[in-house]
């Protein structure tokens, strides 16, 4: 009879936990909406983990730089995570000749780039850089509105960064607003 409250609790304890897995929200749930209105926001699901800017190291942990007069359009996007007593990861993308909405691939021979750093990653593999020469990426950014009188540029974006010798690096679901 003493085993059948101890039986009791441990199903109990069972099933609260996996109501509470169900109470969770999808990773997908906690990015912000796709806009197009210039809300300064961002983020993304870095291999399935919800990835957004977050702390200070005394810059802006999101960054927008756009130049319309540099080879056709320069673009970069900038994004850190950083908390104290942890490591920073920081993403960014970017490419040349982006002057009007439309898709823009990764890749060796496009003129577009990817990276991707977490200094708490180990065996080396802390960067990965489309344009180093080692790292693979396959995936695209697309610019969903570049508004240059109302100073706004969204889009979306997704990729994949490997290299040999260590975890892939999967980015999707990908949303930026930003005032320029």
């Amino acid at each position: 009879m003493t085993g059948k409250p101890f039986l009791y609790a441990a199903l109990l304890l069972l099933t609260q936990c996996s109501k509470c897995k169900q109470d969770d929200p999808a990773p997908e749930s906690q990015l912000p909406p796709a806009t197009q209105t210039g809300a300064n926001t961002f983020g993304c699901l870095v291999n399935g983990q919800v990835y957004q800017p977050s702390g200070n190291n005394g810059t802006a942990n999101f960054a927008v730089l756009y130049d319309p007069g540099f080879q056709g359009g320069s673009l970069d996007i900038i994004v850190y995570s950083y908390s104290a007593g942890s490591n920073a990861q920081y993403l960014s993308f970017g490419g040349n000749q982006v002057a009007s909405s439309t898709t823009f691939p990764f890749g060796t021979v496009s003129n577009s780039a990817a990276r991707y750093s977490d200094a708490g990653r180990k065996n080396g593999c802390t960067r990965y850089a489309s344009d180093d020469g080692v790292t693979s990426c396959k995936g695209q950014f697309t610019i969903t509105r570049l508004d240059l009188a109302a100073g706004i540029i969204s889009g979306t974006f997704a990729f994949t960064l490997a290299q040999p010798g260590c975890d892939t690096i999967k980015v999707t679901q990908g949303r930026f607003d930003k005032k320029l």
